[in-house]
């Protein structure tokens, strides 16, 4: 497994080895011991370090890859070369399963450098050769969160800026459960592209997600304040002046952000033997926020 020391990889981990998978996981700093794991030091750019973590395994799982990076070259580092690594392990190592998780931006890789190498990725994992099933999650949140951490910030506080348009959405806890599940099954899921929420027909406006993030957070009414394109355009380039590599919203995240329709496509749902979510979204933003709260984040 990449990623797993990451926001949904660490789900995904957790959720594995409760189900009785022991797990190699790749990781850059040194982790604590934990049942079931084996950690393997090394990264996306040394291949020998991910020979070591396919050996002998029975699935691949890639969940590592970078959202927020200043540079198309980056995208294309951290998420096409990258993932060109992590196929050639499998393959090399003899191992036919893969699943590979992208995002719903993958669709439109004109918009963004993130979508346009989230796309490059999938199609190397589509002529790998491999038994593969790709995973587009839309917008993922959960405890340990922190990409959507300033929008719970904002609606504790009674007003929020949202971007026009419509989103789906998915708690991590549902996506890692809809991973391991992918895990063990090499017959339905093979050769397909999956796009998994919260059940939601037609998704969220963003209004409407963001008065779902106050209640979670105890706010009866909370106000929402369009946010345009352009204006979301020139807040990429301003947080990326004040907070350089520790922005949130880069230029390129902001175009995406921009985009009106990231709703998961019709059909395009696992079928409902493999997974169908469990969690109503309310009481897991709830989850969520009880998180935030306890390790003092909101």
């Amino acid at each position: 497994m990449t990623g797993a020391t990451g926001f949904v990889g660490g789900a995904t981990l957790r959720r594995a080895v409760a189900a009785g998978w022991h797990v190699r996981a790749l990781t850059r700093r040194p982790q604590p011991e934990q049942d079931g794991v084996t950690w393997i030091a090394g990264a996306l750019d040394q291949p020998g370090s991910l020979a070591e973590m396919a050996a002998g395994a029975d699935v691949v799982m890639h969940i590592a890859g970078v959202v927020s990076v200043p540079t198309r070259a980056a995208f294309e580092a951290g998420n096409v070369t990258a993932t060109g690594h992590v196929v050639d392990a499998a393959r090399a190592a003899g191992i036919a399963r893969f699943i590979h998780v992208s995002s719903l931006a993958a669709r439109e890789p004109g918009i963004s450098d993130y979508g346009w190498s989230k796309a490059r990725a999938e199609t190397l994992v589509r002529a790998s050769g491999l038994d593969w099933t790709i995973v587009r999650p839309p917008a993922v949140f959960g405890p340990g969160d922190t990409e959507m951490l300033d929008m719970f910030r904002m609606a504790r506080r009674g007003i929020a800026l949202v971007p026009n348009g419509r989103l789906s959405a998915i708690y991590v806890d549902e996506l890692a459960r809809l991973l391991v599940a992918l895990a063990a099954d090499r017959d339905v899921s093979t050769g397909q592209t999956y796009e998994p929420d919260d059940g939601r027909t037609n998704g969220w406006s963003h209004r409407s997600f963001a008065r779902a993030i106050g209640r979670a957070v105890g706010r009866r009414h909370v106000s929402t304040l369009a946010t345009p394109a352009l204006l979301l355009k020139a807040g990429g380039r301003l947080d990326t002046l004040v907070r350089r590599s520790r922005a949130k919203l880069t230029p390129d995240r902001a175009r995406y952000i921009a985009h009106p329709d990231w709703v998961v496509a019709a059909g395009a749902c696992p079928p409902p033997e493999l997974w169908r979510p469990e969690i109503e979204t309310g009481e897991a933003l709830t989850a969520t926020v009880n998180w935030y709260r306890r390790e003092g984040w909101l």
